[in-house]
């Protein structure tokens, strides 16, 4: 039996992956906050409660994502992008266009059937192309955040707003509310302006099929329908899409130590 575990030193949250001979045998997740490598402990030991072994059955960590250097107990490393593309292949061998819109950044990847990187297109200084847009537009429309995705799929689509940057889709939005415009047709306003962002990325490397979405805006349907509406085409959404960062770092440490990814 060998186990091993992947730690995603994400933004907003840690994220840890244990796979056993290949299979996922449990996660964990906890707040970054102000200590991430204490969070990245807790959320490592939560994946070992549920899973019922101990640290030292752990062959080898591995880590990823931006905070990946305060990650600890690390074997070895691997870029963001190759994780994801790893984890999309192994939950979907078909998937060969990797979106990841995460708190602070987005990505957008194209890979083989291995899960080896060919072309990938980074948004990382900008909040317009990413969740925290969401949540600074949702602010402005005085929604909760949970609640402006089903909001916006009551919308027939006649507002619209910049998806250039925060600040002037901010100052969009209190225009339309001045002017009365629906609350539902705002949010699908919001949510197209996201989903024309990622789309000038997928344009940058070549969309191919399948397309897969992962990150934590995978879970907020009024962007996943903007998105599949802008694409023209199916999305793959997993299960867990917040944890693919840390499902590609536990395959990375499977290869390392000698094992299959599967």
């Amino acid at each position: 039996m060998t186990v091993v575990a992947g730690i995603d030193m994400g933004v907003q949250n840690i994220k840890v992956v244990l796979l056993r001979d290949g299979e996922i045998l449990s996660h964990g997740l906890a707040p970054s906050g102000f200590e991430p490598e204490k969070a990245a402990r807790q959320a490592l030991q939560e994946a070992l409660e549920k899973a019922r072994i101990s640290l030292n059955d752990i062959k080898h960590v591995a880590a990823t994502g931006v905070g990946v250097e305060l990650a600890p107990m690390v074997n070895s490393k691997v870029s963001i992008v190759s994780a994801d593309a790893m984890a999309a292949v192994y939950l979907f061998p078909s998937a060969r266009t990797v979106i990841d819109v995460g708190a602070e950044e987005s990505r957008v990847i194209r890979c083989d059937g291995k899960g080896n990187v060919l072309d990938f297109a980074l948004n990382e200084r900008c909040a317009a192309g990413a969740g925290a847009f969401l949540e600074a537009m949702a602010r402005a429309l005085e929604v909760r955040l949970e609640e402006m995705g089903e909001l916006s799929l009551k919308a027939k689509g006649t507002a619209s707003i910049s998806a250039t940057c925060v600040i002037f889709g901010e100052s969009d939005v209190v225009s339309l509310i001045h002017k009365q415009e629906p609350k539902y047709e705002i949010a699908r306003a919001i949510y197209d302006a996201l989903a024309e962002r990622i789309a000038s990325m997928i344009h940058r490397v070549g969309l191919e099929p399948d397309v897969m979405l992962v990150g934590g805006v995978a879970r907020d349907v009024g962007f996943t329908t903007a998105l599949k509406r802008k694409l023209e085409t199916e999305i793959l959404i997993p299960k867990y899409p917040e944890l693919a960062g840390a499902l590609g770092a536990a395959l990375c440490a499977m290869e390392r130590v000698g094992g299959s990814r599967r």
